[in-house]
């Protein structure tokens, strides 16, 4: 394969991920600003926790959620390796910027106040937006910051999915605002939060986390699926050749024999991620129009390139 192909495929590679990263961090920060907040709704994780303060003495929630992403990423860098920090630093930074700049979006505001006027219905369309958005930056390797980092690098060492752990971690923070006191406004005076309305706050804070932690399951189980390809082809080496040359993919070859015709062939085994499924099947196509295939989806694949064995700590003696 040329050299020149290779870069362009690894360009590509990198434009696509930071370009989900973008996607999810413009659905995170909608959910928050123009769902969550204005019905004065508290949430989980590092921007929970802004929220709760910026309620309180009015300190914008941009600024906290970048002080205390700094802290968690010092930590990641070390743990999760430097291509997540990388992904990352770039998601936290476009985060503060969207918290910042985002509630100055007048029309989309009015058109939110529309849709959300029951604070259930805003907790509803926060906590997708949110999840989603968690999820496509975890699905390329780098995060929205807050307690997804936690969660990466406790997954990392435990077979736990990261929306439980999010969710331990949310629990604890939304209790919290319990214990602060929150300010809102009403008819342009800024009033004290009541006690009733503070814990019906939480409660639906505690749906909130609910929501954001079953979509995020559900968005990275469906990105990280995998199928089994097995091709049987006249032109097998061709097709192993661009499998593993352009798409970069493992492929097995096995030993096979039609029985009608008594004569033996190759069986190439391939398992690839769902999500680059239909570019594989243009490639082999492409090849040999006349290729028998066969797909189906596998539960779970572990090993280079797929998902790690988490193995437990070892017990101390």
């Amino acid at each position: 394969m040329p050299q020149s192909k290779i870069l362009n495929q690894n360009l590509w590679t990198f434009v696509k991920e930071y370009l989900l990263i973008s996607l999810g961090v413009l659905f995170y920060t909608s959910g928050w600003t123009f769902f969550l907040m204005p019905k004065n709704l508290v949430g989980g994780g590092v921007t929970g926790i802004g929220v709760i303060l910026e309620y309180a003495t009015g300190f914008p929630v941009s600024y906290t959620y970048l002080i205390l992403n700094v802290l968690l990423l010092i930590a990641s860098f070390f743990i999760l390796g430097k291509g997540f920090g990388a992904k990352t630093i770039y998601a936290i930074l476009l985060t503060t910027v969207c918290f910042r700049f985002m509630g100055q979006i007048t029309g989309v505001q009015e058109f939110a106040a529309k849709l959300t006027e029951e604070p259930l219905m805003a907790v509803i369309m926060g906590g997708i937006m949110t999840g989603v958005g968690i999820g496509m930056s975890i699905s390329v390797g780098g995060s929205t910051g807050g307690t997804d980092i936690i969660a990466l690098i406790y997954t990392k060492f435990r077979n736990v999915s990261p929306g439980k752990v999010i969710l331990v971690l949310d629990v604890v923070i939304i209790c919290s605002s319990l214990l602060v006191p929150s300010y809102q406004v009403v008819d342009g005076v800024e009033t004290l939060v009541s006690w009733p309305d503070k814990v019906l706050a939480v409660v639906f804070g505690f749906l909130l986390v609910v929501i954001t932690s079953t979509v995020l399951d559900l968005y990275i189980s469906g990105s990280r699926q995998s199928v089994q390809l097995f091709i049987l082809s006249k032109k097998s080496d061709e097709i192993a050749e661009a499998i593993t040359v352009e798409l970069r993919r493992g492929v097995t070859v096995l030993d096979g024999m039609g029985w009608y015709t008594k004569e033996p062939s190759k069986v190439l085994l391939v398992i690839t991620r769902k999500t680059d499924l239909n570019l594989m099947l243009r490639y082999i196509k492409a090849i040999d129009p006349h290729a028998f295939l066969s797909v189906s989806s596998v539960s779970g694949v572990y090993g280079n390139g797929f998902d790690a064995i988490k193995s437990e700590a070892k017990v101390r003696k």
